[in-house]
């Protein structure tokens, strides 16, 4: 898995991820660089969920819990009112810094 990073971007985050689109659940990478979020999926043939989320377009972080119980869940919501969820370890890091960047 590689992603293209930009010039003077800098890797600030990464981990193991969850994306919930459409019903389905895709495994990939959640990585946060000094410019932008992306999600990298771990298969090729899932590659058009991959993402790429600049902070001008973050209007919103919230937590949800998976499975009701569980506190892993990270939604970014985008200004067009787009929701991109996440299931993610120390979900609060992750917030913590995405709120610092939009």
């Amino acid at each position: 898995m590689v992603v293209d990073l930009k010039a003077n971007e800098l890797v600030l985050k990464a981990g193991d991820s969850n994306y919930f689109a459409n019903e389905k659940s895709v495994d990939g990478k959640l990585i946060l660089t000094n410019q932008r979020v992306y999600f990298k999926t771990k298969e090729d043939n899932n590659s058009h969920y991959n993402l790429e989320i600049l902070p001008n377009q973050i209007q919103e972080i919230l937590y949800f819990n998976t499975m009701k119980i569980f506190p892993n869940g990270l939604n970014i919501i985008l200004k067009g009112g787009k929701h991109l969820k996440f299931k993610i370890g120390k979900r609060n890091s992750w917030g913590n810094v995405l709120n610092k960047i939009y």
